[in-house]
């Protein structure tokens, strides 16, 4: 359990990013169809619309990012193209910088046709200890089955391996968002996701059952740990993990009761404690949460609100792991955004965020994904 934050994490008084400095950046070339601006071009934030709706096309969400060899940049995300709904179909798509993400390409090229009765969505992304770049995506074919798949490359994304299933054994509706399985630092991948549905239970429950499913050899095979988590008190869904310097794994879910809640794991994720409220305040909105290398502390994103809605995106560091955070910044403040599934990379000294960033008037909020490169330095800027 979360205890003795250095200050709340919900703030009234929060330091807001200062947008006065807004310009329009000149694309480079071929790239007319983002849309680029800089927030205070001082402190070299940089947010990219990269990918809005179109007539065919209408939405582009939950991807993740993986630096390739030859120093480009690639981010795969989830292209829909029969409606905007998380059973609309939909294929997995790409688009690539070569200049550290100040520009990307205007088109994306089909990374994975959509092999589900539905959909393939939610990516996740790692490079493996074996060199090999590792793609995570879920197959959906009903409010039944949705279940986590996972390819491999040995050539830098250019093919894949055929698929192996993750979710082995337990048919079911199960969701893993996009960037939420980790690769341990001894190697292991542990994959977090929540159970709606089952053959047993033959109806879809809003509240899931948490489980997660590891492998020591870079993915060839899979066990379940020995831990189900639910709450008997509030609606948990869609977690997320990070490795604690201690060698403990923190789990951390999106409820209705107005913060995250949280579960540790001592042995490698094999058994958990029960879940607990945190006091990370949030709406039913997933927070993402991983460990800056150059520094060590961790990178909390997340919506930090009480309310409802998906907005302000805010941004925390924590010096302590997970105990307090501080330096707490919005990036994201529209009232009517809708920022949420964000992933997160460290490349060079930037930190890349790619999250959803529609508009919930005139749309369900989920169509567009945004790019921001913030310089690691920024994060501990004081004002």
């Amino acid at each position: 359990m979360l205890h003795e934050m250095k200050f709340p994490v919900f703030l009234t008084s929060i330091v807001f990013l200062s947008l006065p400095a807004f310009f329009i950046c000149p694309p480079a070339a071929g790239q007319h169809d983002n849309l680029y601006d800089t927030l205070s071009y001082e402190n070299q934030v940089l947010r990219i619309t990269l990918l809005p709706p179109g007539p065919d096309n209408p939405r582009n969400s939950e991807g993740d990012f993986i630096r390739l060899r030859d120093g480009r940049i690639m981010f795969i995300y989830t292209h829909f193209t029969s409606g905007a709904d998380d059973f609309a179909r939909a294929h997995l798509a790409a688009r690539f910088s070569d200049d550290g993400g100040k520009s990307w390409s205007d088109s994306s090229v089909v990374v994975l046709p959509n092999e589900g009765a539905e959909n393939i969505m939610s990516v996740s992304l790692l490079r493996l200890k074996n060199n090999k770049i590792a793609l995570f995506y879920l197959r959906k074919n009903s409010d039944e089955d949705c279940r986590l798949y996972l390819r491999t490359s040995r050539n830098e994304a250019r093919t894949w391996s055929d698929p192996i299933l993750c979710h082995f054994d337990l048919e079911g509706y199960y969701v893993t968002n996009n960037d939420r399985v980790i690769q341990l630092s001894d190697g292991r991948l542990i994959i977090p996701s929540a159970i709606h549905n089952t053959p047993e239970k033959k109806h879809f429950e809003n509240s899931a059952e948490i489980v997660c499913h590891y492998s020591d050899n870079s993915g060839k095979k899979w066990k379940r740990s020995a831990t189900v988590l639910k709450s008997e008190t509030a609606v948990v869904q869609e977690p997320g993990i990070v490795e604690l310097m201690d060698g403990r794994i923190m789990m951390f879910c999106r409820t209705d009761q107005g913060c995250q809640y949280v579960s540790f794991s001592s042995d490698r994720g094999s058994t958990w404690s029960h879940l607990e409220p945190s006091e990370i305040v949030s709406p039913l909105s997933p927070a993402s949460i991983e460990r800056l290398p150059s520094t060590g502390d961790l990178l909390m994103v997340w919506n930090n609100t009480r309310d409802t809605k998906r907005t302000p995106l805010t941004v925390a560091i924590s010096r302590d792991d997970g105990i307090t955070w501080e330096h707490v910044r919005d990036i994201e403040t529209d009232p009517d955004g809708w920022y949420c599934y964000t992933a997160i990379d460290f490349i060079g000294d930037y930190v890349f965020l790619a999250y959803c960033a529609g508009n919930r008037k005139t749309g369900n909020g989920l169509e567009t994904t945004r790019i921001t490169r913030l310089p690691v330095s920024w994060l501990y800027k004081k004002d």
